[in-house]
C-alpha cells in the first residue's frame, strides 16, 4: 500500500496557474472555510503566523476529504523540524530563506532517509504513515513530497539557475515583499526595479523546468505574475481578508449614519 498521491506535485508540470490562499489566522475553523471556498491550494503558515507543530498538525486534519492541497511554511529550515513536519503528514513543504544551492541540497538532505539523506526512520509513530497502516510507506513516500524553497534576497535571484538544478527542489517561490527590503526599496511593493526583478525571476525558474510560485494582493501585480509565468499564486491571506470586510462594514455604517 503506497502513501497518497500529492495532488498538489501532480499538477505543478500544468501550465495552467493553481490558485491558492495564505492561512495564517492559525485556526482549524478558517481552514475548513477555506478548504471549501475553491481554492487549488492552502499554504498553512509557520512563520509569520502563530502556528506550531500542533496547530499545523491539526488543520492538516481538518483538509482531510477537501478536494484542495495542504502546503505548509516552516519558520525556518531545521532538520529536527523537518523530520517532525513530514511525520505529521505534511507533504508539500515551503521553506523561507533559501540563498544558495548548498542551502536547498541540505534541506533535500532533511526530506530524504539515508543513504541519500539524513531523515530519522519513525513514520510508523505519525500520520503521515497512517500510523503504520501504510504498509509500502519507506518506499514510496519520496516520490510524493513537494520541496519549495523561497527566494527572497538579491543573493537568491541571482542564484535561481543554480537553486533550480539542485535534484529533489520541486519549485521555487520568489518572496516579493523580503526581496523588496533587500534591494532597499521597501515599502513600494510595486517599485519597477522590484516587479522587473521577480518578472525576470519567475521566467528564469520556469525557463530552468521548475514550477514557480509567489503571493501578491493586487489584482494587476497577480496578472503581471501569471503572465511572467508563475503556475501556482497565492491571492492574498485569511487575515487580510477578514480585517479589510471588518473595516470595510464599519466603514460603510458609520458613514450612513454620521
Amino acid at each position: 500500500m503506497p502513501v497518497p498521491t500529492n495532488d498538489f506535485k501532480a499538477r505543478l508540470t500544468s501550465d495552467t496557474p493553481q490558485l491558492g490562499l495564505w492561512l495564517a489566522l492559525g485556526s482549524g475553523y478558517t481552514t475548513e472555510i477555506a478548504a471549501g471556498a475553491g481554492f487549488d491550494w492552502l499554504l498553512i503558515d509557520g512563520e509569520h503566523a502563530p502556528n506550531d507543530l500542533l496547530t499545523i498538525r491539526d488543520q492538516l486534519m481538518v483538509l482531510v476529504g477537501h478536494d484542495v492541497s495542504p502546503v505548509v511554511r516552516i519558520p525556518h529550515n531545521d532538520p529536527a523540524l523537518i523530520k517532525q513536519m513530514l511525520d505529521i503528514g505534511v507533504q508539500s513543504l515551503l521553506c523561507p530563506m533559501v540563498n544558495s544551492a548548498d542551502e536547498a541540497r541540505a534541506i533535500v538532505e532533511a526530506m530524504r532517509y539515508p543513504p541519500l539523506g539524513i531523515r530519522g526512520v519513525g513514520h510508523m509513530l505519525g500520520r503521515a504513515s497512517a500510523f503504520n497502516g501504510i504498509t509500502d510507506y519507506l518506499g514510496t513516500a519520496e516520490d510524493q513530497l513537494c520541496l519549495i524553497v523561497q527566494a527572497e534576497s538579491v543573493a537568491a535571484m541571482e542564484a535561481l539557475e543554480e537553486i533550480c538544478a539542485v535534484d529533489g527542489v520541486d519549485g521555487v517561490f520568489i518572496g516579493p515583499a523580503d526581496l523588496c527590503a533587500d534591494m532597499g526599496l521597501l515599502p513600494d511593493m510595486a517599485h519597477p526595479d522590484l516587479r522587473a526583478a521577480v518578472q525576470d525571476g519567475l521566467k528564469r525558474i520556469r525557463a530552468a523546468g521548475k514550477a514557480a510560485g509567489i503571493i501578491d494582493g493586487e489584482p494587476i501585480l497577480i496578472q503581471q505574475d501569471i503572465d511572467a509565468g508563475a503556475n501556482f499564486v497565492a491571492l492574498g491571506a485569511d487575515v487580510l481578508l477578514l480585517a479589510d470586510a471588518m473595516r470595510g462594514l464599519a466603514k460603510t455604517w458609520k458613514a450612513r449614519i454620521t
